[in-house]
This record gives C-alpha cells, sequence and structure tokens, in this order.
C-alpha cells in the first residue's frame, strides 16, 4: 500500500456501513472529511469500541513506539508480523477501523512515471480496513504520541499488478467482530490472515497523475482517465 487514500463521506455515513448499533461517541465532526487524497501523518477518522460505546476520533495516520525514535513512524503493519513483532506489541491489543472510500497505488507501465490507480469497492460502499493504533479513551487524554497504522497483507488476483500489498479489509460483521474488546488476541489475529475481503470484491482504474502531489484535492481525482 503506497500511503494515500480518500476518506470524503462524513462519520454518519461511515457508521451506517459498520451497521453498529452501539452508541456512537463522536469527537470526528458531523461534515463530509472531504479528504480526497490524504497522506501519511494526516488526521484521520478512526472507529475503536470502549466498552459498549463506539468512538469516533481524529488520529495521526502513522505510529511508531516511543523507544523507535531513530526512524519514520510506519503507516502499515505487515499481517505476517503484526501479532508477534516488538515493533508493534504494544498497540496490537488496541483494534481499530479505518473507514475510506478508495486507496491509491502506483504501478509501473513502462513509462517516464508511474501511473496512479484508484482502487474501490465494486459497489462503492466505504471500504472497512483493519487498523491497530494508539487513541485517546475515557482514561487516557490525547497525546502526541497518538497515531494508528492499516494492517496489509499481499495482493491477489489482478491487483498484483499494481502493488504488491494491499489494506486488509473486513466486511461489516467482521469488523464489528473486529471492534469488540472482549473478541480474544488469537482470534483478531485469524481474522485479519485468513477472513479479509477477497479481491473480487474491488474494481480499479487508472486516475490523473495530479493525485500524486498531495496539495491536489477535489473530486475530480477520482475520475477515470485512459492516459
Amino acid at each position: 500500500m503506497c500511503g494515500r487514500l480518500s476518506q470524503y463521506d462524513g462519520i454518519h455515513d461511515f457508521v451506517a456501513a459498520l451497521s453498529m448499533p452501539n452508541a456512537l461517541v463522536n469527537n470526528a465532526g458531523d461534515h463530509p472529511f472531504e479528504r480526497y487524497n490524504a497522506a501519511p501523518t494526516m488526521q484521520l477518522a478512526i472507529f475503536h469500541q470502549e466498552g459498549d460505546y463506539l468512538h469516533a476520533d481524529m488520529v495521526r495516520w502513522g505510529w511508531r513506539p516511543h523507544w523507535a525514535k531513530d526512524r519514520a513512524a510506519p503507516i502499515n503493519a505487515r499481517v505476517e508480523k503484526v501479532a508477534h513483532g516488538p515493533f508493534f506489541r504494544a498497540i496490537w491489543p488496541h483494534r481499530a477501523i479505518i473507514a475510506i472510500n478508495n486507496w491509491f497505488e502506483w504501478a509501473d507501465e513502462g513509462g517516464p512515471k508511474k501511473q496512479p490507480y484508484l482502487i474501490r469497492r465494486r459497489d462503492q460502499a466505504p471500504i472497512l480496513c483493519a487498523a491497530i493504533g494508539q487513541y485517546p479513551n475515557a482514561e487516557i487524554p490525547p497525546s502526541e504520541h497518538d497515531g494508528f497504522v492499516i494492517i496489509t497483507a499481499d495482493s491477489a488476483g489482478g491487483m498484483v499488478d499494481i502493488h504488491d500489498r494491499r489494506p486488509v479489509t473486513f466486511s461489516p460483521e467482521l469488523a464489528r467482530e473486529w471492534l469488540d474488546p472482549d473478541a480474544p488476541k488469537e482470534r483478531a489475529e485469524q481474522m485479519v490472515l485468513n477472513q479479509g475481503e477477497q479481491t473480487e470484491a474491488f474494481e480499479w482504474f487508472r486516475v490523473d497523475r495530479a493525485v500524486g502531489n498531495v496539495r491536489n484535492q477535489g473530486v475530480g481525482l477520482l475520475t477515470p482517465t485512459g492516459d
């Protein structure tokens, strides 16, 4: 996953996609986010569950443990290592969902510049990506160390031709189970390893190279192009 995505709907659209009956503690606002070209370090809306409440918070994309000051904060965590490696040990229990509208990848097609592609669900419903992170809750106030990472797995099918990694995404039912703080860690690991959505749920197409500049925003970045 190259590190660019869109999160332009509002939080209530994403709650509807989750079909979650829990009362919402909304710290993300009620207006559409309109982030058509979101990049690492940006504040993005994530969901996490605390007791019986679903929380929506704006959290920085990217996280590193306090002792890893010699490297940039990763934005992704490989599914093969995330549950057992030391780097993410502190946040592995803190499961979250980031709901997005699409993500972007860049493919080498032999030209002078890589070609950007937009990837979205075929039904254009929000994409529910598995994430873990450090974020505020009822007992811990917001901190400069807050952040989240998206869990990624190997791509499959035709998506491999665009990029060899992709987010682990869930159906609404599995997303709700992933958020459940009572779900055992072993079950959570099996979910991300074996129960992510298949490539067939997605479609992809070329978009304008303007998406390569993070300062460019707007719905025009989502338009298919034949170039």
